[in-house]
């Protein structure tokens, strides 16, 4: 099962590096944006092979494959500099921020799922849903700009932009967590209350255990399977997700680093933070779908 779960993510990976290669180079010529614009064409021809882009197509892209396995992803076009370089710098901030939001969802989601399912069809039970409701319908990028006038432009109690400090992280972090919120709130709930109706749980109940006790002991394990799928899916999202979070707040991350390298038409840098997203969702996807067999036996005498 291993090996077919590391073949499969082999070949997505290759798919991605493909696919990167030959749509980054549609976006047009960098030997453009780098030269003024009454360069002549000797210029221009004298750039280009310094780059590397006057050898065949296929040599650039065997290339670029060769480098993928020692992570050697070529220099970068715009800051003249190795691109792994450029994303090791980067890659903190973001992953900061994907921890943030990582830790607010868990501690909203869980909490209002459980509370949701215990209380269903009451008052408490209908303010989960209509939260969830407007946390799934709500652009990311719209409630950022919401928070920044609110907390940074009319109360002044946090920063609007910038990064460095425990104030920074809050905005975008909340920002980039409320569609995750949503999701694993309304997903928890669902599957609590499925959990709550078996036969054991009916059996716990009799045997004179307490409601707070039945779910979270036997109840919310049971549930737990969908839900650690989508959190798996929420993590991949959240650092791909954190383009339009980092562009709002001016977060200095992979996601804006992403946007820089389109505009700047800047290839091999492109083509490394999209194989770096594919690469996240790849391995948080396989490491949750090797947690089934640790959370629920049935999956381990199944396979």
């Amino acid at each position: 099962m291993l090996l077919g779960r590391l073949g499969s993510a082999l070949l997505v990976l290759l798919c991605t590096a493909t696919v990167s290669f030959f749509l980054v180079r549609l976006s047009g010529d960098p030997v453009k944006l780098l030269l003024p614009p009454d360069a002549t064409a000797h210029q221009e021809s004298v750039l280009r092979a310094s780059l590397g882009l006057d050898r065949p197509l296929y040599s650039q892209y065997l290339a670029f494959l060769r480098g993928i396995p020692r992570f050697d992803f070529g220099t970068s076009i715009f800051y003249n500099q190795p691109v792994g370089h450029v994303l090791a710098q980067r890659l903190p901030a973001t992953l900061e921020l994907a921890a943030g939001a990582l830790v607010v969802t868990l501690v909203i989601a869980i909490p209002a799922g459980i509370v949701a399912a215990m209380r269903r069809g009451r008052a408490t039970d209908r303010g989960v849903m209509t939260g969830v409701l407007l946390g799934q319908s709500t652009p990311p990028f719209w409630i950022g700009i919401l928070l920044i006038l609110l907390f940074a432009v009319e109360f002044h109690l946090l920063p609007a932009s910038g990064y460095g400090t425990f104030a920074h992280l809050v905005l975008p972090s909340v920002t980039l967590a409320v569609y995750s919120v949503a999701v694993v709130a309304r997903l928890l709930r669902s599957s609590l209350i499925d959990a709550l109706a078996s036969d054991h749980i009916r059996t716990a109940r009799a045997r004179g255990l307490g409601p707070v006790k039945v779910v979270l002991t036997h109840g919310l394990r049971n549930a737990s399977l969908p839900v650690v799928t989508v959190l798996g899916l929420e993590i991949g999202s959240l650092l791909g997700g954190a383009i339009l979070t980092e562009q709002v707040f001016s977060w200095p991350g992979v996601g804006q680093l992403t946007i820089e390298a389109i505009t700047n038409r800047d290839f091999p840098l492109v083509q490394a933070t999209v194989l770096f997203f594919a690469a996240t969702f790849v391995v948080v996807n396989l490491l949750v779908d090797l947690s089934y067999t640790l959370l629920d036996p049935r999956v381990r005498t199944t396979r």
